[in-house]
């Protein structure tokens, strides 16, 4: 078994899934959960590579977050699309990186994925509530690569 296969159980992925339709209930905003291996380049970059690889980056108000992992680098990024950046102030994210990184350096990566993807549903809220127009435009399945 890989180790991207070994980070997660069927049920821990299940609990992730659930929490983004509940985070994505009251935002337009679109989230996404990727893990991998490694990065092989800079995780930063890896993470705007897959959030253009999952087409991440055409929904209607450019509002899609990507909660990126790499199991092996044990890093992980909060990518954001250019609607977010353009409507949220410096340190949106911080909050939401905070509540990860308190649960992964315990081991606790499924609680900590649940929490902040939870966390980033509720800061999309305030500057993107959902309206009854709104669709799901993308997946909310865990990515692997």
């Amino acid at each position: 078994m890989s180790k991207v296969e070994a980070f997660l159980s069927l049920d821990e992925e299940q609990e992730i899934v659930n929490a983004i339709l509940e985070a994505e209930k009251n935002t337009s905003g679109e989230i996404r959960v990727h893990i991998e291996a490694s990065a092989k380049i800079d995780h930063f970059s890896r993470a705007q590579q897959v959030f253009h690889f999952l087409k991440m980056d055409n929904t209607k108000d450019e509002n899609g977050v990507l909660l990126y992992v790499a199991v092996v680098d044990k890093k992980f990024v909060i990518y954001g699309d250019k609607g977010i950046d353009k409507a949220v102030p410096r340190g949106f994210w911080d909050d939401t990186k905070n509540i990860i990184s308190k649960h992964f350096k315990k081991g606790n990566f499924k609680q900590g994925i649940v929490e902040g993807v939870l966390k980033a549903g509720k800061e999309l809220e305030a500057h993107f509530p959902w309206n009854h127009n709104d669709t799901n435009e993308l997946s909310d399945a865990i990515s692997k690569g």
